[in-house]
């Protein structure tokens, strides 16, 4: 299991690069190339190490669009800053050893394992991952286009349209994916009182008969 110490290690190098950066850099070097670069790295490393549907991940979505390389690093730098404190102190130690934890082979696993301990919202999230990452295998299987035409990757709501229209699966299982995506949007953007956990239940056994009703 990747252990906290880890983690806040990780962080730690990343961190220091951006000190780093400013200290030695001319004016300007938050807009350079090796800033861009950087950026990418503190969002991964947020993306691999937070919780997903925590604070972190949240305010980091909200950023991943932003184009202005400097102030997108300084954003993203103190998320990654938050979280390592957080880390090192121990606040968010029960939630991320289970969903890091090696004996969860995938993220149905997780899901139910985060439920099991009542943690619904990390559960959402994570069966929602899984049954993203599932439409997006379909659609390779079955030749459906998962890039728009200049290059950017779909969204699952519309893969799942396009997966329909190929006549991968019916309109009434296109619209239980569509409310499944919907539920674990609720819960990637905090929107926690719009579901109990009874509804988080249903949907990470929905989305495991989903995918060996249409195996990809």
């Amino acid at each position: 299991m990747l252990d906290t110490a880890k983690m806040v290690e990780q962080l730690d190098v990343l961190i220091g690069e951006y000190q780093e950066m400013l200290r030695r850099g001319p004016e300007g070097v938050l807009s350079s190339d090796r800033a861009k670069l950087l950026a990418s790295r503190l969002e991964s490393a947020i993306d691999r190490l937070a919780v997903p549907g925590s604070s972190y991940v949240r305010q980091l979505d909200h950023l991943r669009d932003d184009k202005r390389t400097t102030n997108r690093i300084r954003a993203i730098y103190s998320i990654a800053r938050g979280l390592r404190e957080d880390l090192n102190a121990g606040w968010t130690e029960s939630v991320v050893e289970m969903v890091h934890a090696d004996t969860h082979s995938d993220y149905l696993e997780m899901s139910e394992t985060l439920l099991r301990s009542g943690y619904k919202d990390a559960a959402a999230v994570i069966a929602g991952t899984a049954l993203e990452v599932h439409v997006r295998a379909l659609c390779v299987k079955n030749g459906v286009d998962t890039e728009l035409a200049d290059g950017t990757p779909k969204k699952a709501i519309v893969m799942n349209a396009d997966l329909k229209k190929a006549d991968v699966y019916a309109t009434l299982q296109e619209k239980q994916v569509t409310a499944w995506m919907d539920l674990r949007n609720q819960a990637a953007h905090g929107n926690y009182e719009k579901y109990d956990i009874n509804e988080v239940r249903a949907l990470a056994s929905g989305v495991r008969d989903f995918m060996l009703k249409y195996p990809a």
